[in-house]
C-alpha cells in the first residue's frame, strides 16, 4: 500500500512537471496577460510605408520616419505618426506632400488606435505567433474612420513583440476629406495621381521593464515639423523658390470677402511660412495678391495692395525683418483660371511668395 501511494503521488508530480514545462499549466495561462506592465514602440526599429500610383501605372514608395505609441496593460494600442517626417525620398516632393496634402500646418499628427484582445493573446508565449483579426480607427486630416484588418503578432522575444500587416490595406483619399489636397498634388506635380494608396507596417513594442523601452518617448505635440527630413541650417536659393512656389498653392490664406484683414485660421500656414523664410538668408521674398474680376480693376487693385500688406505686416510680427519683405497688389491682372466659376475665381483669389533677389 505504501508503494502504491508512493507510485501514484510520483506520477501526480511528473505530470504537473511536464505541464509546467510544455507551458501548459491550465491555471497559469488563465491568469497570464501578454500587456502585462505594458509595451513601448520602438520608432527606429518600426516602419509605416505606404504605395501610391500616378500616370497610371508608375508606383512610388513612402513612408514616415517619425512614430511613437504604446500599447497598455489593458491591450489599448495607439500610434502617432507625425506627418512632417514622411519621406518620398525626394526634398520638395516632401515638402508638396506635407503642404498641399496632409495639410500639416493643421493636422500634424495622423492617430491608429486598436484594442488588442489578451484573451486571444495570452498563449502567445507558448505559440510565438499569431494572425488575428482587429478593428482600428484612423484619425487623419480632421476625420475618424474605423476598418477591419488581420494583423500578425509575434513574439521576437520574451521583451519583443512585433505587431505588422499581413496584406497591404487599402486608404481612399476621398475617406479622409483628402481630394482637394490630391487635386493640388496633381496640379502642382503635373501628374495624375490614383486617389487611393496602400499601408502596411510592422511596428516593433519593447515590454516596459527592459532597458529598450527606457527611452524617452518622442513627443508628437513638440513642434512636430521639427521631424522633416530636410537640410538642417539655411536653404539654398532653389530650395527657397521652390517652397516658395509650393507655399503659394496651398490656398489656405483666408480674406472675408471685400476685407484685406486675414482670417485667424490662415495663421499656421503664415507661421510656417515665416520659419522658412528665416531660412532664406539675404533674399528679398515678394508677397504678392491677386483676386478675381469681380467688382472693377481700380477696387481689385486696391482690394490686392491691402491683402499683400497685411500678409507682409503678419510676417514682420513673427520676427521677420522688414527688409527681406516687400508686397505687391496685382490685382485681377494674373488669372490661374477662367474666372467664369466660382472654382476658377476661388483659385484667382490667392497670395503668392517668391525670391525676388539674393
Amino acid at each position: 500500500m505504501y508503494f502504491s501511494i508512493l507510485r501514484h503521488q510520483f506520477t501526480i508530480l511528473a505530470v504537473a512537471a511536464l505541464m509546467v514545462l510544455a507551458g501548459l499549466t491550465p491555471t497559469a495561462n488563465a491568469q497570464q496577460n501578454p500587456f502585462s506592465g505594458g509595451w513601448t514602440l520602438q520608432p527606429e526599429m518600426s516602419n509605416l510605408n505606404f504605395q501610391s500610383v500616378k500616370k497610371q501605372t508608375v508606383v512610388e514608395s513612402s513612408s514616415f520616419a517619425t512614430l511613437e505609441g504604446a500599447i497598455a496593460e489593458n491591450g489599448a494600442t495607439e500610434v502617432s505618426v507625425l506627418l512632417d517626417s514622411v519621406d518620398t525620398k525626394i526634398d520638395l516632393r516632401n515638402v508638396r506632400m506635407r503642404f498641399l496634402f496632409f495639410e500639416t500646418f493643421k493636422f500634424p499628427t495622423a492617430k491608429i488606435t486598436t484594442q488588442l484582445d489578451a484573451s486571444v493573446l495570452n498563449d502567445l508565449a507558448t505559440v510565438r505567433r499569431k494572425t488575428v483579426p482587429v478593428s482600428y480607427t484612423m484619425d487623419l486630416h480632421g476625420v475618424s474612420q474605423t476598418y477591419e484588418a488581420e494583423v500578425a503578432v509575434t513574439l521576437l522575444t520574451e521583451d519583443l513583440v512585433s505587431v505588422a500587416s499581413t496584406t497591404p490595406i487599402s486608404v481612399s483619399v476621398d475617406d479622409f476629406d483628402l481630394m482637394e489636397g490630391l487635386g493640388k498634388l496633381q496640379e502642382a506635380a503635373n501628374v495624375t495621381i490614383i486617389p487611393s494608396a496602400t499601408v502596411s507596417f510592422d511596428f516593433l513594442f519593447a515590454r516596459n521593464t527592459t532597458t529598450a523601452a527606457a527611452a524617452p518617448a518622442q513627443t508628437a505635440t513638440a513642434d512636430p515639423a521639427s521631424v522633416a527630413l530636410e537640410a538642417e541650417g539655411d536653404f539654398d536659393r532653389d530650395a527657397c523658390k521652390g517652397r516658395f512656389e509650393i507655399l503659394s498653392r496651398t490656398g489656405n490664406i483666408y480674406f472675408a470677402s471685400g476685407s484685406s484683414r486675414h482670417d485667424s485660421k490662415s495663421e499656421p500656414l503664415l507661421n510656417s511660412l515665416a520659419g522658412i523664410i528665416a531660412r532664406c538668408p539675404n533674399m528679398v521674398i515678394e508677397v504678392g495678391g491677386h483676386t478675381d474680376s469681380v467688382g472693377s480693376n481700380a477696387t481689385n487693385q486696391r482690394l490686392s495692395d491691402a491683402r499683400a500688406n497685411s500678409v507682409r505686416r503678419y510676417l514682420i510680427s513673427r520676427d521677420v525683418s522688414p527688409d527681406v519683405l516687400v508686397s505687391k497688389g496685382y490685382g485681377e491682372t494674373t488669372p490661374l483660371k477662367t474666372n467664369d466659376t466660382a472654382e476658377g475665381r476661388w483659385a484667382n483669389r490667392r497670395i503668392e511668395f517668391k525670391v525676388l533677389s539674393n
